[in-house]
């Protein structure tokens, strides 16, 4: 039975998995076989992760090693996903500085491919890294580390599964909090023209979404720390939008029975960050994902051109989400070197009709130099998107490095990295 990604829209291209339940396995594995791709918690929604020869899963490695309390990390085995590291280490006393919308997701995967949460000053999810050992090309274990070579490490970390196998990361942790979420309706979408960085400065993550029915957003989440010495109230007003007097899941319509708690009700940071809770599975599928990532100062701009065409896109949307991102210093980062804003479409699982409208989005966001998420849906092309990188000719080097006979490349790198047709 031919295994599918998450949402199930795509079909992976061979029925060899591996699970490995040692390091050893793994560097016996890579030595072995000729071809290779691990996959994470297979919530891609393209070819990333994909071989048509060998594919491992590292579900089996998903253990917290070791919390350094004086450090302030903890390292993890690098099939671990967030659900499972959050409740070990708010138990310890800790918490990491951002979560995706989803806390479902493997670590490792979603920090090889750029994954973020949102926040005005909060960096993607492998901004976090301080260290990763990699099973590379030959079976050999390398440490990448900020100790070791900083530099090299930020190559690295977004590795996009090019250099081998991920089989343990250590991340920065802060202490432990509470948080309260907020929700508002009703945004019009003029006011970010003048207000955008008070918005997305009001709370420590904001997040805004719109089904583009027409120029305003539905809601508007807020999630904010809470301290002893701190307290926080929003009024009834927030920019012209309403208070929410229910819990509110983001697609009008469907039950909030999902979502974290909301109403300011407070939490722990686990239960507030991500907007889905980490007790629920979701349900395969049955959407497709893009989301398309540029300099924060374009934000309104950017906005009002994905707004001209609302009418195209409204019909297949199921909701799209607004969020920032600090900037960091990884290579392969959409946010390297620039504070960004991420605007994210959820779409019906109708992929004929949303790959007629992805161009027409890309079309209207290129002169804002946007870049897509590496494990979503696009069709911008290979050429377009290495010249949105410019460390992309370093990353290339540091593959040849540590996988010169190309063990870990797919059809994905060859196409979008190494720019060789398929």
């Amino acid at each position: 039975m031919a295994k599918r990604n998450w949402a199930g829209n795509y079909q992976y291209s061979t029925n060899n998995w591996h699970e490995p339940e040692t390091v050893e396995e793994v560097q016996q594995l890579v030595s072995s076989l000729k071809k290779l791709r691990v996959v994470g918690s297979r919530h891609s929604f393209n070819s990333i992760a994909d071989s048509n020869e060998n594919m491992v899963s590292l579900k089996k490695l998903n253990q917290v090693l070791s919390i350094d309390r004086e450090k302030r990390t903890v390292t993890v085995e690098g099939g671990i996903r967030y659900g499972e590291l959050c409740p070990v280490l708010h138990q310890h006393g800790f918490a990491l500085h951002n979560l995706a919308s989803l806390p479902h997701i493997s670590v490792a995967g979603a920090i090889a491919t750029a994954t973020h949460g949102s926040g005005n000053v909060n960096q993607n999810l492998a901004a976090a890294v301080r260290g990763m050992e990699v099973v590379t090309a030959d079976g050999s274990i390398v440490t990448f580390s900020k100790e070791q070579s900083e530099e090299e490490l930020h190559g690295a970390v977004v590795g996009l599964g090019g250099l081998g196998v991920v089989t343990k990361l250590t991340l920065d942790v802060h202490p432990t909090h509470q948080m309260r979420q907020d929700v508002y309706e009703n945004l019009p979408l003029a006011q970010l023209d003048q207000h955008f960085d008070t918005i997305f400065s009001s709370a420590y993550s904001v997040s805004l979404f719109t089904d583009w029915q027409d120029e305003r957003f539905n809601q508007v989440w807020l999630k904010s720390n809470l301290t002893d010495d701190q307290t926080v109230s929003f009024e009834e007003d927030f920019f012209g939008a309403k208070a929410a007097k229910e819990n509110l899941h983001p697609v009008p319509g469907v039950g909030a029975e999902n979502c974290t708690a909301q109403l300011g009700v407070p939490g722990d940071w686990l239960d507030r960050m991500p907007h889905f809770r980490m007790d629920f599975t979701p349900s395969k599928g049955q959407e497709l994902q893009s989301e398309y990532i540029m300099a924060r100062k374009h934000a309104y701009d950017a906005l009002c051109a994905v707004s001209e065409i609302r009418e195209q896109i409204a019909p297949l949307l199921l909701i799209c989400e607004v969020r920032t991102i600090a900037e960091d210093e990884l290579w392969l980062s959409p946010s390297y070197k620039q504070d960004s804003v991420a605007i994210h479409f959820t779409w019906q699982d109708k992929w004929a009709d949303v790959r007629k409208v992805l161009p027409l989005i890309e079309a209207q966001l290129e002169p804002f130099q946007a870049k897509p998420h590496w494990g979503k849906l696009f069709t911008t092309s290979p050429a377009n998107i290495q010249s949105l990188y410019e460390k992309m000719p370093d990353y290339l080097q540091l593959l040849m490095k540590y996988d010169p006979n190309g063990k870990f490349r797919n059809a994905f790198l060859n196409k979008y990295i190494f720019n060789e047709a398929e």
